[in-house]
């Protein structure tokens, strides 16, 4: 069985970037359920902020329903990546694993941002507390939404590489991950300097 550290270069390369291309995504994804959620309630969208070396955020003001802005976040930040794992099965199955991978990391990511409100409420978790939003639901938010990205998870490492029967990484694959990473870097590394 291969480990992380016996993997071929081309398998670690894909992980890492693949790990480092799901956050940036994740949190493009996320801003935008807030970004969404506030135009949908007729809020005003002031500022965004997404850089690879920030902590992303939304400010939405005049925000007349701000609840329902803030749960956009985590909300739409798990349904869109399953709804696009849901369609790369019928429209690109051979690539739907990178999906379902991408799936499992916003899951588990916005679920354990939310899940772990009772011991350190930060972020969205504090501001859903403070607007009224039940620790309760949180936390089952939480749970049902890191457990269910495990499973996404469950079973995936022979496509990376890893595990008994480990396949080769696909090197299309490899180098449209690594594009895309350096794309969305460039992008909100510049999106973030002109505002």
């Amino acid at each position: 069985m291969r480990t992380f550290a016996g993997l071929r270069g081309d398998s670690r390369i894909l992980i890492l970037c693949l790990i480092l291309l799901c956050w940036l995504g994740m949190l493009i994804i996320h801003e935008g359920g807030h970004i969404l959620l506030a135009w949908l309630s007729e809020g005003t969208v002031e500022k965004v902020v997404l850089h690879p070396l920030a902590i992303s955020r939304t400010d939405v003001a005049p925000n007349p329903h701000p609840l329902a802005v803030v749960w956009g976040g985590p909300l739409l930040g798990v349904l869109i990546p399953l709804f696009a794992w849901g369609i790369s099965r019928w429209l690109a199955p051979n690539l739907s694993y990178l999906l379902r991978f991408f799936a499992g990391f916003c899951l588990v990511t916005n679920g354990l941002y939310l899940g772990v409100a009772p011991l350190d409420a930060v972020g969205d978790a504090r501001e859903l507390l403070r607007l009224g939003a039940p620790l309760w639901l949180l936390v089952l938010f939480g749970l049902c939404s890191t457990v269910i990205g495990f499973l996404l998870w469950n079973d995936q490492g022979s496509e990376f590489g890893l595990g008994i029967n480990p396949q080769r990484v696909n090197r299309r694959h490899l180098w449209g991950v690594l594009i895309l990473t350096a794309l969305i870097i460039l992008a909100e590394t510049c999106l973030s300097e002109s505002s």
